[in-house]
This record gives C-alpha cells, structure tokens and sequence, in this order.
C-alpha cells in the first residue's frame, strides 16, 4: 500500500502580465521507493517541504511529470541524477526504458489522461484514504475558484481553456471519477469522489 504526502498545494493566479503558478507535488512512497510527482517550479517550497518530511532530493528514486508544461516541471532541476519519466518512458541519465502502466517495482498504475494536452498522464495508488489519482491538470483551479465539494457535474464540466481537446478531456475526467476515491488536482486542493 503507498503512502501519499502532498508536498506543494499547486497554484495558479491571474496577474497584470500573465499567469503566476506552479503545480501540486507530491510525495508517493511505495515498495520502498520515493517518487516525487509534479515538482512544479516554485523551488523554495519544494526543498521546504521535502525537508519536513526528512526527504533530501537525493532520497528521491523517480520524478515522474503528468505533462511537460513548465509550471509541471521546472523544479526537475532540482533532482540530478534522478531517474526522471513521464507516461511511457523513464530516463536514467540518456538511457531510457519503457514503464508499461506501472511505476517499475510499485504497485502504482500509470492513466493515460489527453485532453489537457495529448500526452497527459495520471497516477493511481491504492491508499490508506483508497485508490488516490494524482491527477495533474485533468482539474485544476484558478485561486480561490475551487468549490468545497464539486459535485460530478460540475467535475466534468470544469472549464479548461488551455485544453486541446475538450471531449478528451471530459472522457479522461469520466474515467479516473470512475476508478479513484479521492484525487490530487495539478492546482487546487485535493478532493474526494462522491461515489
């Protein structure tokens, strides 16, 4: 069974020149290993928040990014010598190797999620909370936005505007509603679905 610790809760703010945002990262612990997911790019509270939790980068055997935009993965940088993967491939230095669905000697699954973007990824880990989908940008909230307990409709109808392809995502949205108990959004604080 894994372990969950949101490190990082992700934001994302209007600001007069543009966006001001970084991802939710998470701690997944899992068979013995430590994979930080989404570091975002807010480095200072990624190293504080790792340190509370008495984990050095170093300490870390997988970053893996639900999607490669920058506010997702800056903080990679932040990992030398880390095994680094997305929702197909890991990279160990220039070496790759394929996962397969599954984080390599864990029990966690790998979702393909498109719709954000065509190569969007989830997490799911069987939990002491159940099945927890670390869900990237499949929902995320501008600040203050985000509703105490969404209801599924209101889940699946989330405005997206930077999405590709919007019946992508609401098919992706159906599917990890479908299988997860509660989940980590890309912005916004983690929510239970109501089953």
């Amino acid at each position: 069974m894994a372990k969950l610790k949101v490190l990082v809760e992700g934001y994302a703010r209007k600001t007069a020149g543009g966006w001001e945002a970084s991802s939710t990262a998470v701690l997944l612990e899992d068979s013995g290993k430590r994979i930080v997911v989404d570091p975002g790019c807010n480095e200072r509270m990624l190293l504080e928040a790792l340190g509370k939790e008495m984990v050095s980068p170093g300490d870390v055997d997988l970053v893996f990014l639900t999607h490669c935009h920058l506010d997702h993965l800056l903080n990679v940088r932040l990992f030398p010598g880390v095994d680094v993967a997305d929702a197909r491939n890991a990279y160990r230095g220039d070496e790759e190797f394929a996962l397969k669905g599954r984080i390599p000697g864990t029990g966690i699954r790998i979702i393909d999620t498109p719709g954000h973007v065509r190569e969007h990824s989830a997490l799911l880990a069987e939990t002491g909370d159940g099945v927890v989908a670390v869900a990237g940008d499949l929902w995320w909230w501008r600040e203050g936005m985000q509703p105490e307990m969404p209801g599924e409709a209101e889940l699946l109808s989330l405005e997206d505007h930077i999405a590709e392809d919007k019946e992508m995502l609401v098919a992706s949205r159906k599917a990890i509603l479908a299988m997860a108990d509660l989940i980590v959004p890309g912005h916004g604080k983690p929510f239970r679905v109501e089953k």
